[in-house]
C-alpha cells in the first residue's frame, strides 16, 4: 500500500469510521504520554466496544499504511511522522485561547515595547514558556537598532562597508567608489552617518538620511553624499546575492531537557540542539513560513535538517506597518508537542508582534 503513504491528502477518505477513531485516540494518547499505546489498552479506553483482538487487526492496518510504527518489540504503537503530518492536517481539532491567556501574552509583549528586538525577544521567551519547549524568532536585519557603519577604501574603486547592529552582529559589504578618491571623502561619509543612525533600525535610519540628501540639507558634498546612497543602498535587499541572512533568536532550550526519562530521547534531544546550532539551515526552513498566510507546521522527517532528531516546528509570518511580511516566530521541540494547544498561541502571538511594532 506504498501508493497510500505517497498521496497523505487522500488518507483521511481511505480510512472508514473506526479506523479514524482508533487512529485518533492513538495519536492523543501518544501526545498526551509519550508512550506507545496497546491495543489492551485501547480496548479499555476508547469507547468504540472493540476486543483487542479487532484492535490488532485495525493496527496493523495503520501500520501497512505507514501511520503507525512499532518501536522496537513493543507491543505498542507510535504515530510516523506521516501519521502525525495526517491527525495535524485532517483529524486535529484546534484549540482558542482564553480571554486570561490573549490578555497575559498582550501584556508581556506590548510591555516590552521598546524597539523591535525586545518585542520579538521577548515574544519568543514568552512562547517558550507557554509552550514548555523553545521559542524561535527571525528578524530582518533591517528591523534591529544599529550601532556604527564605517567606510574603508579597499583598493582603488572599491571601499568596505561596515555596519554594527546594538546586538553586537557585524556585516561587511563592498561598494564601488570613484577612482583617486581622497580618503577625506569615506571619513566625512562614516561621520555623517553615525551622527544619525544609532539606535535607530537601517530603515529608519535610510529614510531619515535620504530625505536629508534629496532636500539637499545634508552637510556633505555630492561625493560624500554619493557614498552615503550606496553604502545604504547596498543592504536595501533589492539585490538577493547581497541581502542579508535574517537574525535567529532563539530562547527556551532548558525546557527541551524537562520530562526527558529514558536515554533514547535524550539522544534525540541532544540531536535537537545540534538542529538548533545549524542556524542557516533553520533560518531557511522558518523562512518557508513566510510566505504562509498563517501558521505552518513542520513535523520531523518531513524536514531534513530533523530526520534524526524527530522534531517539530510551529511557525507564523509577523508583518510590519507596510504590512510587509518581515520575519516568522514560532516554537520547536519534540514531534510530541499539544498541537491543538500551540497552534492557536503561535498564530495570536504573531499577529499581536505586527500590531505591537507598527
Amino acid at each position: 500500500m506504498t501508493h497510500l503513504t505517497e498521496n497523505k491528502g487522500n488518507l483521511v477518505a481511505v480510512l472508514n469510521e473506526r479506523s479514524r477513531s482508533l487512529f485518533r485516540n492513538i495519536v492523543e494518547a501518544y501526545l498526551e504520554t509519550g508512550e506507545p499505546v496497546g491495543s489492551r489498552t485501547l480496548s479499555q479506553t476508547s469507547g468504540l466496544g472493540l476486543s483487542a483482538a479487532s484492535i490488532r487487526n485495525v493496527m496493523a492496518d495503520l501500520e501497512q499504511m505507514g501511520l503507525l510504527e512499532a518501536p522496537h518489540t513493543s507491543a505498542g504503537r507510535l504515530p510516523t511522522h506521516l501519521g502525525l503530518r495526517l491527525f495535524v492536517d485532517g483529524l486535529l481539532e484546534v484549540g482558542h485561547l482564553s480571554m486570561d491567556e490573549r490578555q497575559k501574552i498582550q501584556e508581556q509583549i506590548s510591555g516590552s515595547a521598546h524597539d523591535v528586538e525586545d518585542v520579538l525577544t521577548q515574544a519568543s521567551s514568552l512562547l517558550s514558556g507557554l509552550c514548555g519547549v523553545a521559542g524561535l524568532v527571525t528578524a530582518e536585519k533591517t528591523d534591529i537598532a544599529l550601532k556604527h557603519m564605517e567606510f574603508v577604501s579597499l583598493s582603488p574603486g572599491k571601499a568596505l562597508v561596515i555596519m554594527v547592529t546594538e546586538n553586537g552582529d557585524v556585516e561587511n559589504r563592498v561598494i564601488e567608489v570613484p577612482a583617486g578618491m581622497p580618503p577625506s571623502t569615506l571619513m566625512e561619509a562614516t561621520n555623517y552617518v553615525n551622527a544619525r543612525l544609532r539606535g535607530q533600525t537601517l530603515d529608519e535610519a535610510r529614510d531619515r538620511i535620504m530625505t536629508e540628501i534629496e532636500g539637499q540639507r545634508a552637510e556633505l558634498d555630492t561625493l560624500s553624499a554619493h557614498i552615503v546612497e550606496e553604502g545604504l543602498g547596498t543592504w536595501s535587499g533589492s539585490d538577493t546575492t547581497t541581502a542579508p541572512v535574517p537574525q535567529l533568536i532563539v530562547r527556551g532550550r532548558a525546557n527541551l531537557l524537562d520530562n526527558v526519562s529514558i536515554s533514547e530521547d535524550l539522544e534525540r534531544i541532544r540531536m535537537l540542539f545540534e538542529d538548533l546550532e545549524t542556524k542557516n539551515e533553520l533560518i531557511q526552513l522558518l523562512q518557508l513560513a513566510k510566505d504562509a498566510e498563517g501558521v505552518r507546521i513542520f513535523i520531523g522527517a518531513e524536514n531534513k535538517l530533523f530526520s534524526l532528531s524527530g522534531s517539530s516546528v510551529i511557525a507564523a509570518p509577523y508583518m510590519n506597518n507596510s504590512q510587509k511580511v518581515v520575519g516568522v516566530i514560532g516554537v520547536i521541540g519534540p514531534t510530541r508537542l499539544n498541537y491543538a494547544r500551540v497552534i492557536p498561541m503561535v498564530d495570536y502571538t504573531a499577529k499581536l508582534i505586527s500590531r505591537v511594532i507598527k
